[in-house]
């Protein structure tokens, strides 16, 4: 089965907490705190395998959760880091971040590695937070909880050929003459209802990929019949050949070159740059040879090579000149930028790192950087409340509610938990 999108929820794991632990042995004076911390939690990585060709694998797996770190333990000892998982994926995946579009990352090389979510760092034990001033810390840290993200991955064939045409106009007959693929060919429409990829060697020792893309129809960038589904295959190919059925005996050879050359115009313009070769099959045909002739006056001067693909005439010298156009064109990234950055936000101005909006009595506070501060304070202890009351006092919290006209014993609530305002 050909997979080549899919949506999957990622939850990198949260970091083993931290030890609040003293060390209290016979003739030790002065023991101190003796709390390890946390592990760090598991990433999720994506390792591009060329073994693979298909995303078979996320079509039941919507969501994959990593492990979380070993807590810290007493007599300093630190938890064990959590086992990263390594999701193999096929060369040319695309990983899209869900909600924002953004492209995370492009893996494109054998090897290729990418953590898609990085999990949380281990809690700090209270050894940690021994300082002069305080050399017996009453307090310790829970693990930093790890990323999620909703992604959407895209296989997008590494191919540098790619075969475009209306449906049954012989790219798979022609595939199979020029490689070892053997597509599904049936005298019918759609007979293609997946890409096939076959490696082409010349006379003279030299390869390429080619890709068997399924017909495309009018409106296909736009949905109709096998649609846009397919289209984003040809975006990585560096040469498109346009196989057009020259016999004319279901439509008329030109109009079926405008129509494919416009849904691939409407889908990205960029494909249009790339360079095309246009193959007429089914020269064999008797009406043929005087459809060709019209057809090249209604094109001008472009170079058309003819072949008949299930017959194999003129497969060779076609081959030869993908060969020649391949030598000239070097590998290009499908992305300019490869830096993909997902997680960096460029800021104009200072942003509060949280957001405060009452409803009824209750004062609400939320926010990236004080959510993740309350789950990964320990509230267990009086030195641990007011460390954590002195954060937020650091943030600005306290004196943006004085100046909002927050009274004594006001309701607050951050996530859910809940406290009383005191001046």
């Amino acid at each position: 089965m050909f997979i080549d999108e899919a949506i999957v929820e990622l939850i990198a794991g949260t970091g083993g907490d931290g030890c609040l632990a003293f060390r209290r042995e016979k003739y030790v004076a002065m023991g101190g705190p003796f709390g390890g911390n946390g592990g760090k939690g598991g990433d999720i990585i994506f390792k591009a395998d060329p073994g693979l060709n298909t995303l078979i694998d996320f079509k039941y797996k919507k969501i994959i959760k990593a492990d979380k770190g070993e807590n810290g333990l007493g007599k300093g000892m630190h938890g064990k880091n959590a086992e990263n998982i390594i999701i193999k994926v096929p060369l040319g995946t695309v990983v899209i971040d869900y909600d924002t579009n953004l492209v995370i990352a492009d893996l494109t090389k054998e090897g290729e590695e990418r953590i898609i979510a990085k999990g949380g760092r281990g809690g700090r034990g209270n050894m940690a937070f021994a300082t002069q001033t305080n050399p017996a810390p009453h307090y310790a840290e829970n693990g930093e909880p790890g990323e999620k993200v909703k992604i959407k991955i895209e296989l997008k064939l590494m191919a540098d050929v790619g075969l475009v045409g209306k449906p049954s106009v012989g790219k798979s007959t022609f595939i199979s003459k020029i490689s070892a693929s053997k597509p599904k060919i049936a005298d019918y429409p759609f007979t293609t209802l997946k890409p096939n990829l076959g490696v082409v060697k010349t006379n003279d020792n030299r390869s390429f990929v080619v890709a068997d893309l399924p017909g495309l129809i009018k409106g296909a960038s736009l949905g109709h019949g096998l649609g846009d589904k397919f289209l984003k295959h040809t975006q990585r190919t560096r040469v498109i050949a346009h196989i057009i059925d020259m016999s004319g005996y279901t439509n008329d050879p030109y109009e079926d070159y405008i129509t494919i050359n416009k849904e691939l115009e409407n889908f990205d313009k960029s494909l249009l740059e790339k360079p095309q070769i246009i193959i007429a099959n089914k020269m064999d045909m008797p009406s043929s040879k005087d459809n060709l002739e019209k057809f090249k006056q209604k094109i001008g001067n472009k170079e058309v090579y003819e072949m008949s693909a299930i017959k194999g005439e003129g497969i060779d010298k076609i081959i030869l000149k993908l060969a020649d156009m391949l030598d000239k064109l070097p590998k290009e990234n499908l992305y300019k930028d490869e830096k993909f950055e997902s997680h960096v936000i460029y800021k104009f101005k200072e942003e509060k790192p949280y957001k405060i909006t009452k409803e009824n009595d209750t004062w609400k506070i939320s926010g990236k950087e004080v959510e993740k501060l309350i789950t990964m304070s320990r509230l267990d202890t009086d030195e641990a409340i007011i460390r954590f009351s002195n954060k937020l006092r650091k943030m600005g919290i306290e004196d943006e509610l004085k100046e909002r006209g927050a009274k004594d014993g006001d309701p607050i609530q951050i996530m859910e938990y809940e406290f009383e305002y005191k001046q």
